[in-house]
């Protein structure tokens, strides 16, 4: 098993209690497991993770956050050939399409997609968003 890295970005909390849940799902799955807030990491740093955890809100009309989460995947899309990478976030409307626009941007990188369609909660995450990404974890550390 090898240093797995959940890194997000959240504006109102909802997010970074997924990437909580997800780390938590991890660890005990045994993952030698880092939390990182998007600006605490970069892609070349990012890239030295064996298994990434990825989560960011809906923004606008259904895309990444684009001051900092854009920025930092544009980065570390061409680095994630053979990867291990879950997907979460957070929405408010819409049904979704930022969340299939990234993963289709991660396969098209090479990324192994785990979790399938990954995890999405409207606005707050639910227990059933939480349990879900917990299992996230545990599946991207598996």
């Amino acid at each position: 098993m090898g240093k797995l890295a959940v890194i997000y970005w959240s504006g109102t909390g909802n997010t970074q209690s997924m990437a909580e849940a997800v780390l938590e799902g991890a660890k005990a799955a045994g993952a030698d497991a880092q939390l990182f807030e998007v600006n605490e990491i970069d892609a070349n740093t990012a890239a030295t993770y064996d298994q990434l955890a990825l989560g960011c809100p809906a923004m606008g009309d259904e895309v990444l956050e684009e001051g900092d989460f854009e920025p930092f995947f544009t980065d570390l899309e061409g680095k994630l050939s053979g990867k291990k990478v879950a997907l979460f976030g957070s929405y408010g409307w819409g049904d979704g399409k930022w969340m299939r626009d990234w993963q289709d941007r991660c396969t098209a990188a090479g990324a192994q997609l785990v979790g399938g369609e990954g995890v999405m909660a409207n606005e707050a995450p639910d227990e059933e968003a939480l349990t879900a990404c917990k299992a996230l974890g545990q599946a991207l550390a598996g």
